[in-house]
């Protein structure tokens, strides 16, 4: 445990964003969750504003460094090739 006054404001502020990181790490999964679901429903209305915005939050999380960019642009790259397929489709 913490033993200086620094150290403990470190310690509540570690704990803070750690909190705040694990629920918008949560929004984002479920935001490229519901592109998914929507994709596999051949809804191409649903599934292209699920993808709109799982695309935003993807860029969000990966300019704050949540997730590496590469990872961001492979998520966003996979929903769009599915997307594509479903208009063609």
């Amino acid at each position: 445990m913490a033993n200086t006054a620094q150290a403990k404001k470190r310690a509540r502020q570690a704990e803070k964003h750690r909190q705040l990181n694990a629920g918008q790490r949560s929004a984002m999964r479920t935001d490229v969750k519901k592109a998914v679901q929507a994709l596999s429903a051949s809804d191409k209305a649903q599934a292209s504003a699920a993808y709109k915005q799982a695309v935003s939050t993807l860029d969000a999380m990966a300019r704050k460094g949540h997730i590496h960019k590469n990872k961001a642009a492979r998520h966003k790259s996979r929903l769009n090739t599915r997307l594509r397929a479903l208009a063609t489709a």
